[in-house]
This record gives structure tokens, sequence and C-alpha cells, in this order.
């Protein structure tokens, strides 16, 4: 019999739910935030250097939160110096926020955006058949890298695509995060399908290293509240449980062993700690910064 679980990736709305209320429980976003304001200055120290116009790829940028950040570190290293920031994001929802964030936003009259609404393996389809291969001062990838269909493969267009001054950055979760003991051990249960893979910072330390690529690692601890996981019928519960496992409804399609024993992993010290009656995933992330 077919199983009812489905990959919550075919349902873009729940997703983007289930993604919102993650930040909202999670300090994903305070130590990405901590990392851009004390080492990102350093990363770009030299992406400028002479240039009287610097070009930013944002790969996946989301509502552009972080990307906004990043560019006020640009523009604090290299005051007046145009920047022309592309943005490659699937999701028109998310695109509409960022538009919104940008609209907002003082400070940006030396920024030229542009927003591609597709897939890093689309725009790289797309650049490759209108033969354009243009050449970036600084490329981030920010959680992107479980969204695309072939990891190496995509790291290595796009390093490709670096200036001989640039930088990529990639942040995704860590080998130490609960994420990949969860994973490593239940994905075979999970119905992923081709739109979502499991890598952790571990994997892409074996791809950077077998292609003999120079980079830096950083490590930022991050936790995530999953205590309403735990509450029966909780529907913030529900959704990050649909999070942690990429399954729409997972709570509810899920076989019952499948859940009890997924609930089971979640509280173990490897997954989670315990703290003022609180249960924390370790959210760990790791900050990759690839030479050219």
């Amino acid at each position: 019999m077919a199983s009812p679980m489905r990959s919550l990736l075919t349902n873009p709305s729940r997703y983007v739910q289930s993604f919102r209320l993650f930040l909202t429980n999670s300090t994903e976003h305070q130590c990405m935030q901590e990392f851009m304001e004390g080492q990102l200055p350093a990363v770009i120290a030299s992406i400028g250097n002479g240039k009287s116009t610097i070009n930013i790829l944002s790969v996946g940028g989301g509502a552009g939160e972080i990307d906004l950040l990043i560019l006020s570190k640009v523009q604090a290293r290299y005051p007046g110096v145009t920047i022309r920031n592309d943005v490659i994001e699937p999701s028109a929802d998310q695109i509409f926020k960022y538009k919104e964030r940008v609209a907002e936003t003082s400070n940006l009259k030396n920024v030229k955006f542009t927003w591609h609404e597709e897939t890093a393996y689309e725009y790289e389809s797309r650049m490759n058949s209108e033969k354009k291969s243009k050449k970036w001062d600084f490329i981030h990838m920010i959680q992107v890298l479980y969204y695309v269909k072939d990891v190496p493969e995509t790291i290595r267009y796009f390093h490709s695509l670096l200036e001989a001054q640039a930088k990529l950055l990639i942040i995704l979760v860590s080998g130490t995060s609960g994420w990949e003991i969860l994973w490593k051990k239940y994905r075979s249960c999970f119905p992923l399908n081709d739109l979502c893979l499991y890598v952790s910072s571990a994997d892409i330390k074996r791809i950077l290293d077998s292609a003999g690529l120079k980079y830096q690692l950083h490590e930022l601890p991050s936790h995530m509240d999953i205590t309403s996981c735990f509450i029966e019928g909780n529907k913030d519960g529900e959704l990050l449980l649909d999070f942690l496992t990429e399954t729409c409804e997972f709570s509810k399609t899920a076989p019952p062993e499948l859940k009890r024993q997924v609930m089971e992993e979640l509280r173990k010290p490897e997954c989670s700690e315990e703290r003022d009656g609180k249960v924390l995933f370790n959210n760990n992330l790791s900050v990759i910064v690839i030479e050219p």
C-alpha cells in the first residue's frame, strides 16, 4: 500500500508557514546575524578592492532579512560604491516579502536589485543556454543546498563564477547538529523527493576536499524550542514536526511506530537538551567560506 506521507514541499503554503514558525522558535537568524556583525567584515575585506561596482549574487535569498544585513556590511566596507545585487529565489511569496522589505529600508540608494524567480538549477540552465557566465565578487547560498538536484555540481558551477578576489559563502546545518542525527537515521522513512536532499557541513567538507578547494569553516551554536511538538494536537508542534521531518502533516500521516521512534529520538541528548522545562533541539549551523 502506498504511504499517505507526502513531502512538505508538495504544499508550498504549509512549508512557508512551518519555516516561519521555525524561525520564530529558533536562534537561526540571531546566530547568523552575530556572524554577519562580527565576522563577515573580514570575509568581504577585499572583494571590492579597486572596483566601482560590486556584483553580489544571492542564491535562495528568501524574504531578504539576511541579504539586507550582508548588504549593509558591504556598504560599510565600501561606502558609496554601486552594488548590483541579483537574487535567485523560486518562491514568488518570498520575493514579494523581499521587495516589501527593500521598500521599507533606507540607505539602499546605491544598491540595484534584480530578482530571478527560479531555482539555482533553472538559473544555471538559463545562463548556459544564453551562453552567459557573469562573474561575481560575492556569492552566498544560505540554507539552500538541501534543495538542489546535484550538490557537488551546484557548488562547482557557482564557484566557477567567482572573480579573483571573490568569496563563496555557504551556510547550512552543522555535522554536529541534531539534524545530522535525525536525518541520517530516518531519512529512508521520510517521503523525500528530488526537491529535498539531506546534507550537512560534513558532506560539504568532503566535497570541497575532494575538489581541492580552499575554505574556512566557522561553527555557529543555535537551538530550536520544540517543546510544543510533545503536546498532542498542538498546531505549532505539528508544524514544527513537519519541518523537522520535511513531511506534510507528519503527526497525522506517519505510521504510529515511526512517529513514536522519531519523538523518542528528538528527546535524546544527541538531538536535544532539556532546559527549564523546555526541549531545545540542536540547530547548530556551519558557515563555509570558499576561496576562488
